[in-house]
């Protein structure tokens, strides 16, 4: 019955049925029918309340309307257009540097708002016009913005990260509890976010070595501009006022989080005020814009909390059904011990980002597969990076990647979505080796939790 809940909640899905309802649905659906049939306890949905309250009173996602508004008001205040301008005329002289800088900026944002769909369209309205003026290949300039696009999946302080850390910290804790630790262990979101920031960087490291390679080695498909404004006065004063604000305000959300001065929450509220600040300064606040936002971080929001009090209903009637066990068995009987386990995982994730969303699949697959997992003695930190990079990667992969449908409903009637397929192949294949890396040097992960908070992690 678990398991043919599991596939009839999929099927629904496909259908373009909205997510939270048909999560609970499905499991409302398949508990009547196990009560009826007599494989189903119904004393499983009186512990409904009880997690609801627990959904209510976490701390932690209170950070993410706030992280959300911060991110829409960075989108509608041109934060992204002067970050793009004075970044492209700074490394105007290099062969490529329009590339690069797209790249650059994508990071940037990424780390600012930290929703994906945002900073690709926000991308593509911007800087895909820019580089198609300036010859740039179509497939070249749309896999750039898709590729960094992608990076608000990984870099901090992504609403990713803060739903997979909550997640993920609660399957721990069940791991050792079923393992006979009663007196278990912890991992925050901040231990995330200082987890993912090495791989991170280092994946856009690896971006913008190949974007520097393609362009030495095929000068025609990025050619250099034919102006440029570096001599023109006040250049880098007008680029150091373009790069302090934001930086100035990543600095204060990603350090006051690993510097352990202030929780998520905390973070994400100096990151809304200084989103506000930094509005007010470009000319772009008023009560309409902050009306707009609201409304935009309302809807946003509330989504993401509908889903997970259906995916609350849908893992209750899954246990209910014995379905944990289930996977346990399954997972513990793959060739290969953990490897096996971890390596079937990730391509189940990989295959569900075609068609969920990560919220979804952080609240309906993780809560399930998580405590399994971890009881093998896993990393936990480890663990969640690897799965924020297996749905970035999963999110930019020809035929259904996320990203790619948002760049295809902004960009112009003359690239075609065979274009936006051959830009993105190269950098899946980067996405595929920082996961590699990762695989076998787990201390990409884990070295820099640990040295901060100095602990076993």
């Amino acid at each position: 019955m678990a398991l043919w809940m599991f596939a009839a909640v999929f099927a629904v899905l496909l259908t373009g049925f909205p997510v939270a309802f048909a999560l609970s649905g499905t499991a409302l659906a398949f508990a009547g029918l196990g009560i009826v049939l007599g494989h189903f306890d119904s004393a499983f949905l009186g512990a409904l309340p009880n997690r609801l309250y627990g959904i209510m009173h976490n701390d932690t996602l209170i950070a993410v309307p706030l992280f959300v508004f911060m991110g829409v008001m960075l989108e509608r205040s041109r934060i992204a257009e002067s970050l793009l301008e004075a970044m492209t005329e700074l490394f105007s002289p290099i062969r490529g540097g329009l590339g690069i800088a797209v790249t650059l900026v994508g990071m940037l944002m990424a780390a600012s708002t930290g929703i994906v769909g945002a900073t690709v369209v926000t991308m593509g309205l911007l800087s895909l016009p820019t580089m198609l003026r300036q010859q740039y290949h179509p497939a070249i300039a749309c896999g750039t913005i898709c590729a960094s696009g992608t990076l608000g999946q990984i870099i901090p302080p992504s609403i990713v990260l803060v739903l997979l850390g909550d997640i993920i910290s609660t399957a721990y804790q069940q791991a050792q509890l079923n393992n006979g630790i009663f007196a278990p262990e912890t991992v925050s979101v901040g231990d995330l976010f200082a987890g993912a920031l090495l791989p991170g960087l280092t994946l856009v490291m690896l971006y913008l070595v190949y974007i520097a390679i393609l362009a030495w080695l095929r000068p025609d498909l990025m050619p250099r501009p034919q102006q440029t404004t570096r001599h023109q006065p006040r250049f880098y004063r007008r680029i150091l006022m373009s790069l302090a604000p934001p930086l100035l305000l990543i600095f204060c959300v990603l350090g006051s989080i690993i510097g352990g001065l202030a929780t998520p929450t905390e973070a994400a509220s100096v990151g809304a005020f200084g989103a506000i600040v930094l509005a007010w300064i470009k000319g772009e606040f008023s009560g309409s814009n902050l009306r707009e936002v609201m409304q935009s971080t309302t809807k946003i929001t509330s989504m993401v909390f509908m889903i997970l009090i259906g995916a609350a209903l849908f893992s209750l009637v899954f246990r209910g059904f014995a379905g944990d066990e289930l996977i346990v068995g399954l997972l513990s009987d793959l060739p290969g011990g953990r490897f096996g386990a971890v390596l079937s995982v990730m391509l189940v994730m990989f295959l569900l980002g075609f068609v969920l969303d990560f919220i979804e699949i952080i609240f309906v697959v993780v809560p399930i597969v998580g405590p399994v997992l971890l009881a093998m003695d896993i990393n936990p930190v480890w663990l969640g990076i690897m799965m924020a990079l297996n749905l970035q990667t999963s999110f930019l992969t020809p035929p259904f990647g996320f990203a790619l449908f948002y760049l295809r409903g902004v960009a112009p009637v003359e690239i075609s979505t065979s274009q936006i397929y051959q830009g993105v192949m190269p950098f899946i294949v980067i996405q595929l080796l920082i996961l590699a890396i990762l695989a076998c040097w787990p201390q990409l992960a884990t070295w820099l939790p640990s040295l901060i908070y100095q602990d076993t992690l």
